[in-house]
């Protein structure tokens, strides 16, 4: 063969080479084009009959108004600190008590309704239906909070409950006092107005998930075990309506948390024989743990974007980003990885895409000139729903890689089951429905909670846990929340109470309706 004919030859077979290339990238780009265009899995139940209720309206009057700030407030006078599994402020858990009792006396009197006090401090409210064939479901708050300084820089003090140009600011205000007094001032008014339900419900308000709920919740579950109860779904607090903060979405977002990241509290220690300093060693333990600990911030958990239900709430919410972020997020099939870099470079999305490490405590040292004999360190972990527990401990070790480091469990568990999300999902549609009756702008998506909250300890009582309050979120109050200056506007505060008020009564229906596209298939 002559020297020209072999170009020839090359020269063809790079032009197939290239024209197939560009057809494939054209294909992609077409199918990626129709998707973008076409892709709304928000469609369905909205348009669909749903089974008539006689819902009972509510229109809150200037006395009413009045009434239920000003019983919120006192609500947020009332300093019920959790500062540890073991301290607690009693006497504040006690007061608390007392204003709950003068807040909802109908609540506290009606025939309708059965309480009991758990671990002195928690509340179990049974609200019975008229129709005991429908499975009951449970709305969960708590009513301690973490520990609040004025000196660390809020506008108010933390417990004074002052309003500041229309928000009230105090500790508690969003997590999670807002949902506690909304939900019971809710079923106050309803049973004033003479709702009975058909559906039966509990109210369950622990008293120390700020410390993992184990007096309050924990001792709920098996008084709910104990007279056989099946629920229907959990509803807790978790996630929130975002405006404005998820960049490029032209609405915003009410996010339902659907499943909650596991948790891992590891310790470090290194031990080694004391000294003086004047004589220090090559290595000391302070040293050692420092390197360690280093090794972990610098290299983080692996990237597992798009391997659990992170990717539906993209794809929920991808019909109403602007372009060209609207072309990405309807096909995640194809830009997964893409959005997994660009959600890792900022801390709060960063926590969506893995595993997240948190070194919290750092221990060493009794005297100036004395080389310690002990250092250590604790980490907290939030593990991602596509890992375990175990899973991630073998990576701590393998990262810190160092015998004289030792390793220790405190306390951890996997990352809770994910609750269904679809248009079958009894729980998860009424609450979406409740949001966009009284939000009609927002968009619903199904989210994770990176925290944790006492619904986790529910999970043999349900398989559907769902974990929102319609509180609204602006750029930066995230931050709030655990942080200074937490606060919520008088408005959402009776958006809440307006939101319990109608989703107890839309739980009332027998059955979700048939799908709209189901039923009108062209």
């Amino acid at each position: 063969m002559t020297e020209s004919g072999q170009k020839f030859k090359i020269f063809k077979f790079l032009k197939i080479m290239i024209s197939s290339f560009l057809i494939t990238i054209l294909l992609l780009f077409t199918v990626a084009s129709i998707r973008t265009f076409s892709l709304d899995v928000n469609a369905g139940l909205q348009l669909a009959n749903w089974e008539k209720t006689k819902n009972i309206s509510l229109v809150i009057d200037h006395h009413q108004r009045e009434e239920l700030i000003a019983n919120f407030k006192e609500a947020i006078r009332i300093p019920t600190v959790s500062f540890s599994g073991t301290e607690s402020n009693n006497t504040a858990l006690l007061e608390f008590n007392r204003l709950l009792r003068k807040a909802f006396p109908t609540v506290f009197s009606s025939k309708l309704v059965h309480h009991q006090l758990v671990a002195n401090y928690s509340h179990l409210f049974w609200v019975q239906g008229s129709q005991p064939d429908l499975a009951p479901y449970l709305l969960l708050a708590h009513i301690d909070v973490v520990p609040a300084s004025e000196s660390d820089g809020w506008e108010a003090p933390p417990f004074s409950a002052k309003e500041i140009d229309g928000f009230i600011y105090g500790r508690g205000t969003i997590d999670d006092k807002g949902s506690v007094m909304g939900i019971l001032q809710a079923l106050e008014y309803l049973l004033i107005k003479g709702y009975a339900p058909r559906r039966g419900f509990y109210i369950g308000l622990g008293h120390d998930e700020e410390v993992g709920g184990y007096k309050g919740a924990v001792n709920i579950v098996p008084m709910l075990k104990q007279h056989g109860v099946q629920l229907s779904f959990v509803l807790d607090e978790g996630l929130a309506v975002l405006d404005d903060v998820i960049s490029g979405l032209e609405v915003p977002a009410a996010l339902i948390g659907i499943t909650e990241k596991g948790s891992a509290t590891v310790k470090l220690s290194v031990s080694m024989a004391p000294g003086h300093s004047s004589m220090p060693p090559r290595e000391t333990s302070i040293g050692i743990l420092a390197a360690a600990v280093k090794r972990l911030e610098e290299n983080p958990m692996p990237r597992l974007f798009g391997h659990g239900p992170e990717r539906g709430t993209f794809e929920h919410l991808a019909h109403k980003f602007r372009l060209p972020m609207k072309f990405i997020m309807s096909n995640l099939w194809l830009f997964s990885p893409l959005l997994g870099r660009v959600l890792e470079r900022k801390p709060d999305t960063n926590a969506f895409v893995r595993t997240t490490t948190a070194v919290t405590m750092f221990n060493a040292g009794v005297k100036v000139n004395v080389i310690p004999s002990l250092a250590e360190a604790y980490v907290n972990l939030r593990i991602h729903s596509a890992q375990s527990l175990q899973e991630v401990l073998d990576l701590v070790r393998s990262t810190v890689g160092d015998q004289r480091v030792k390793i220790e469990l405190v306390d951890g568990f996997d990352p809770l089951p994910v609750s269904s999300a679809d248009e079958q999902s009894f729980g998860f549609q009424i609450i979406k429905k409740t949001v966009l009756d009284m939000f009609p702008t927002v968009t619903v998506a199904p989210g994770i909670c990176i925290g944790n909250t006492d619904s986790r300890h529910f999970k043999d009582l349900t398989s559907d846990i769902y974990r929102f309050a319609p509180v609204w979120f602006k750029p930066g109050d995230a931050k709030r929340f655990h942080g200074i200056n937490e606060r919520i506007s008088k408005k959402n505060y009776e958006e809440l109470v307006l939101f319990y008020f109608s989703l107890i009564q839309n739980c009332d229906i027998q059955n979700l309706p048939e799908p709209h596209s189901s039923v009108h298939e062209l």
